[in-house]
C-alpha cells in the first residue's frame, strides 16, 4: 500500500462556504494525489502547526493504537502553514504510515479552520479531533470510537480532562470554570469539560454545524454547544491531560474573551430566548414594581426612568420573540 503523494497540479479556485458572518473563502490546500484505499470508518483530524519536534511521535502513537484496534481509518494530518520543519517531517515519514493523508494550507488559518475543513473532507463515518502536542492520551482514541459504535443513541464522545496543565493556570482555571457554568446555564446540561480538544462524533450529525466553527480554539466549544443545543446526546469520558510539548499558542486574554463570546453567540444562534428573555422579564418586573412605588409616593405620576425600564424590557422581549421565530423558521434546529 503506497503512501499518499502530492503531485503538481494547477491550483483550483478557492472554494467558498457560507458562515453566519457572510461568505468566506476557504484557505487553499495543496492537492492530495491519492487517498487511503478502501472503505474508512474513522477519520482522525490532526492540526499541525510548528510541532516539528514531536509530530512524528504523535502520528506513531495514533497509528499504533488504531492499527491495534482493527478499525479502518485515515489520519488526516493538516499542516497549518508551519514556519518550522513540521511539513517536511510529515512528508519524510509518510511512507511509514500508509493510512496518513497530508494536507498543507497555503496560509495560517487557525485550528478551527483546520478541523472544519478536515471534517468536511473526512471519508469516515466517525470523525475524531485531537492535537499534535502530546497533551492528550491519543492511545485512547479507539475507546472513544467504540463508545459510538456500541451505543447508537450517542452522537459525540468527549475526553473530559481531570486536570489543567496549560499555561496561565492560575487564570485559566477560574475563567474556564466561569465560562463552563455560563454554558451549562444556557444549555441546561452538565458539562464536565467544555473545550476539550479530544473528541469523536458522527460526521453526518456534525455537517449542519461545521459552517459555524470559528477559526480559533473556540471551535471545540462551538461543536459541543451545537450538539447540546439540538438535543444530540454527548457522553464524557475522564482522561488524563499532560503538559503540552512545545510552545502553547493559547493567549489568555484574547482567547478567553473569544470563548465566552462564542458561547453566547452559539446559544443565541440556536435558542435566543435563553439569552434575551431573562433580562427582558427582569426589566419588565422592575418597571412594574417601580411603577407601583411611583403611584404610592407620587400619585398619578410615573418617573421617566420607570417608563424607560419598562419599555426597554418590552423591546428586548420583542426582539427575543422575533429572534426565536427566525430560528424556528430556519429549519436546522
Amino acid at each position: 500500500m503506497q503512501a499518499a503523494v502530492r503531485t503538481a497540479e494547477p491550483p483550483a479556485p478557492e472554494p467558498v462556504v457560507e458562515s453566519p458572518a457572510g461568505r468566506v473563502p476557504e484557505p487553499a490546500a495543496e492537492p492530495v494525489a491519492q487517498q487511503v484505499p478502501g472503505p474508512v470508518h474513522v477519520t482522525i483530524v490532526l492540526p499541525c502547526y510548528n510541532e516539528q519536534d514531536h509530530v512524528i511521535a504523535e502520528v506513531e502513537r495514533i497509528c499504533a493504537a488504531m492499527d491495534a484496534s482493527g478499525k479502518t481509518y485515515e489520519l488526516l494530518a493538516v499542516d497549518d502553514r508551519s514556519t518550522d520543519e513540521t511539513l517536511a517531517r510529515l512528508e519524510e515519514a509518510a511512507p511509514r504510515f500508509p493510512n496518513m493523508r497530508i494536507m498543507a494550507f497555503q496560509h495560517n488559518s487557525g485550528s478551527g479552520t483546520v478541523r472544519r475543513i478536515g471534517s468536511q473532507q473526512a471519508r469516515g463515518d466517525i470523525v475524531v479531533w485531537t492535537d499534535a502536542d502530546m497533551s492528550y492520551p491519543n492511545e485512547r482514541i479507539p475507546e472513544l470510537v467504540d463508545a459510538l459504535d456500541t451505543d447508537p443513541s450517542i452522537d459525540q464522545v468527549v475526553g473530559a480532562r481531570t486536570t489543567e496543565e496549560g499555561t496561565h493556570k492560575a487564570l485559566r482555571v477560574p475563567a474556564k470554570w466561569f465560562i463552563r457554568k455560563v454554558a451549562e446555564r444556557l444549555t441546561n446540561t452538565k458539562i464536565p469539560d467544555l473545550n476539550s480538544g479530544l473528541r469523536a462524533f458522527r460526521r453526518e450529525v456534525s455537517l449542519p454545524y461545521l459552517r459555524l466553527l470559528p477559526p480559533g480554539f473556540s471551535c471545540v466549544t462551538t461543536i459541543t454547544i451545537a450538539f447540546l443545543s439540538n438535543q444530540h446526546p454527548v457522553r464524557y469520558v475522564p482522561i488524563d491531560y499532560a503538559k503540552r510539548a512545545g510552545k502553547s499558542k493559547f493567549h489568555f486574554t484574547k482567547d478567553a474573551y473569544r470563548y465566552i463570546l462564542q458561547v453566547l453567540r452559539m446559544v443565541m444562534y440556536f435558542n435566543p430566548l435563553k439569552v434575551l428573555m431573562p433580562p427582558a422579564l427582569w426589566l419588565i418586573v422592575i418597571g412594574l414594581l417601580k411603577g407601583v412605588f411611583d403611584m404610592v409616593v407620587h400619585f398619578g405620576y410615573f418617573a421617566n426612568n420607570t417608563i424607560m425600564i419598562f419599555v426597554t424590557g418590552l423591546i428586548i422581549a420583542s426582539l427575543a420573540l422575533l429572534a426565536d421565530l427566525i430560528v424556528r423558521s430556519r429549519g436546522d434546529v
